[in-house]
């Protein structure tokens, strides 16, 4: 079965992430407005990245592509990585963009979704377009990624190992 994976507006590891997916020969690419901005300021080419697998975008306020979850088309969903906004939304519940509608109907699906959070640390090193930066995550940006950590179908993760450990766990 294929992975559904989405991209957030998030730089950290991104290009870690994107070297991961695309080693996946089932995965359908899931993007959020940010994630579209935030590829271009890394120097992502996705007309190159849309030849190589199934790309959706979020310009329909319904989201109709996430019906392929309903369909069963997916095993499971990656959000990676996930910035500290999508995981509040995800935590409070709040399913407005592509991504955050994702996770809520993945949840709905009993379809297992792992997420690779960006503000795991109170302190991090993460790159930007210039270059390497160093982050210090809010309480409440490190507090929703424990509350989300105890979510059903949920696995949390905070290292780009971790991550590559998780898919290979069957779902």
């Amino acid at each position: 079965m294929r992975f559904a994976w989405a991209l957030t507006g998030s730089g950290h590891y991104l290009q870690e992430c994107i070297g991961i997916l695309e080693s996946h020969p089932d995965v359908d690419l899931f993007l959020s407005r940010a994630a579209v901005e935030v590829l271009a300021m890394y120097g992502v080419d996705l007309k190159r990245l849309g030849k190589r697998l199934p790309c959706y975008h979020d310009t329909a306020a319904s989201a109709p592509a996430v019906g392929r979850l309903y369909q069963g088309v997916y095993s499971r969903l990656v959000i990676a990585p996930a910035t500290a906004n999508t995981v509040a939304k995800m935590v409070c519940g709040v399913s407005d963009t592509l991504v955050t509608n994702l996770y809520a109907q993945a949840g709905k699906c009993r379809v297992p979704s792992i997420v690779f959070a960006c503000d795991t640390a109170p302190a991090l090193e993460t790159a930007a377009p210039g270059g390497p930066v160093m982050v210090y995550p809010r309480r409440i940006d490190l507090a929703n990624v424990e509350r989300l950590r105890g979510y059903e179908y949920t696995t949390v993760v905070d290292s780009i190992a971790a991550l590559v450990a998780a898919l290979a766990t069957p779902p």
